[in-house]
């Protein structure tokens, strides 16, 4: 290692930052965290300076006694000849100095820092590719929560008490992978201070509560694994069991924890791999066995999604369980086809409707549904498109309405087909679309041309004479 990782104490000490400006506030905002006593010297201050409380700035040039009596000097001017001079005496004085953008001087280095106090994520590069350490910053501030700080400040508290109750460490490990990976760290991330509390008081104090899972509800979104939610993410990261359902993505399932059991239960048309009622039973008896259970679903769980169905008997049965939305294929497919869903000139609402009912039929408010201002979107509907057209015609609709039907969209093998309600019926049994399929009604289509920037261009024959394709066709 060209640095070795220490985390130092400045409170009450004295830190001399040498230059006043734009480099200097951005270190000074930093070191003022810490509880030092910070002093600035400079020919030159910046006022967002002069006026910090943190902060005593004197203006005149440095001279070498400046430096004494103090812990940490960082230097920050553009003077490479006073740069190296300060280099030089602070480490004959045995101080740590931090010359910015000239590791050769630094006997220290500012790393780029993931604040979560109590716990702090410090990543260097040596000095060598700044913007890379800051990349792994990102990455890290994306996936941990910015409450964790205070998950670690409520686990501290119940520290000895939990050491007390356990005597195996091996115990203490388990109780303590519990809480901070299950309902009690969801309680601390939704700010629920209390809840969180008397979840851990509970789960320490009965043997059952510690011994039974939890199972986490999640929309994976239409396809594109970009779509997740950073809490999806976290949750995917760390199920022991994954029931997953067809409308999944490949891509998506490959960011689900590599070692989890997965279980599939898809569903196609006509092809169900387990009844519904046998799901929800599957989820609760995963989590009796003391499973953290991913219930990962297409687009998102409570839009056609059977979500309420299947945490009913969850709740019914006392096994916690938390919902995590995902972006429904009607935001998703709509959007990575260019086709906004309202315009304040086609639609000022959105209505989204189920293409096929539980007994199979298409018994729809088809009434409700020929409103020119509004754009209508079909889940599921892509067997019943022909049904769905000649209904929307009869109760008025004009034939010539645009639609869109989007084959596998925010994938790379999305495909678009624009038509009318007339044409589209011709447009499916010529170019034989495949499931999962989603279709827009309304004249937004219309900004299908000008608006669409996923992949390919797509042709657009509102007379149906041709269909528009995406990539891998």
């Amino acid at each position: 290692m060209d640095y070795f990782p220490l985390f130092h104490r400045f409170a009450d000490q004295q830190i001399v930052v040498v230059g006043g400006g734009t480099i200097a506030l951005r270190k000074i905002t930093l070191l003022e965290k810490s509880g030092a006593r910070i002093r600035v010297i400079a020919p030159d201050i910046l006022a967002a300076l002069k006026n910090r409380a943190s902060c005593e700035c004197i203006e005149r040039e440095f001279i070498d006694r400046d430096i004494q009596d103090c812990s940490l000097v960082v230097v920050a001017t553009n003077n490479g000849v006073l740069n190296s001079h300060i280099s030089v005496l602070a480490r004959a004085q045995g101080l740590l100095v931090n010359v910015v953008d000239s590791p050769s001087l630094c006997n220290v280095i500012f790393p780029s820092i993931v604040d979560r106090n109590p716990l702090v994520i410090a990543i260097t590069s040596s000095g060598q590719a700044p913007v890379l350490a800051r990349s792994v910053r990102a990455k890290l501030e994306s996936t941990i929560p910015a409450s964790y700080g205070q998950l670690a400040a409520l686990a501290a508290r119940f520290r000895a008490e939990v050491k007390a109750t356990f005597s195996r460490s091996a115990d203490r490990l388990s109780f303590w992978e519990k809480i901070l990976n299950g309902v009690t760290a969801e309680h601390v991330y939704a700010g629920r201070m209390a809840q969180a509390e008397q979840s851990l008081v509970a789960t320490l104090h009965n043997p059952e509560l510690r011994k039974r899972g939890e199972v986490y509800l999640v929309g994976a979104g239409p396809g594109d694994p970009d779509l997740l939610t950073f809490k999806a993410l976290r949750l995917m990261q760390q199920a022991d069991v994954v029931v997953y359902d067809a409308l999944v993505s490949d891509a998506v399932m490959e960011l689900v924890r590599r070692d989890a059991e997965r279980i599939y239960v898809g569903k196609r048309r006509a092809q169900h791999t387990l009844a519904q009622g046998d799901i929800n039973q599957l989820l609760v008896d995963q989590a009796l066995l003391g499973n953290r259970v991913l219930r990962l679903k297409g687009g998102d769980p409570f839009i056609f999604g059977r979500g309420g169905e299947e945490i009913d008997l969850l709740a019914e049965q006392g096994i916690a369980f938390q919902v995590v939305p995902g972006i429904t294929a009607a935001s998703g497919c709509a959007a990575y086809a260019g086709i906004p869903l309202t315009h304040r000139d086609f639609a000022q609402s959105v209505r989204f409707v189920t293409g096929h009912l539980k007994d199979g039929s298409a018994n729809l408010p088809w009434a409700e549904l020929v409103s020119t201002s509004q754009t209508l979107v079909f889940y599921m509907g892509l067997s019943g498109i022909g049904t769905i057209c000649q209904k929307l015609i009869e109760h008025g609709r004009d034939p010539h309405t645009p639609i869109a039907l989007i084959q596998k969209g925010t994938t790379p093998e999305q495909r678009v087909f624009i038509g009318t309600l007339a044409t589209m019926p011709g447009i499916v049994e010529r170019e034989k679309p495949r499931a999962p399929t989603l279709t827009i009604v309304g004249e937004v289509v219309s900004l299908h041309d000008k608006l669409s920037w996923f992949g390919p261009s797509t042709s657009n024959d509102a007379h149906g004479q041709s269909a528009g394709q995406g990539p891998g066709d």
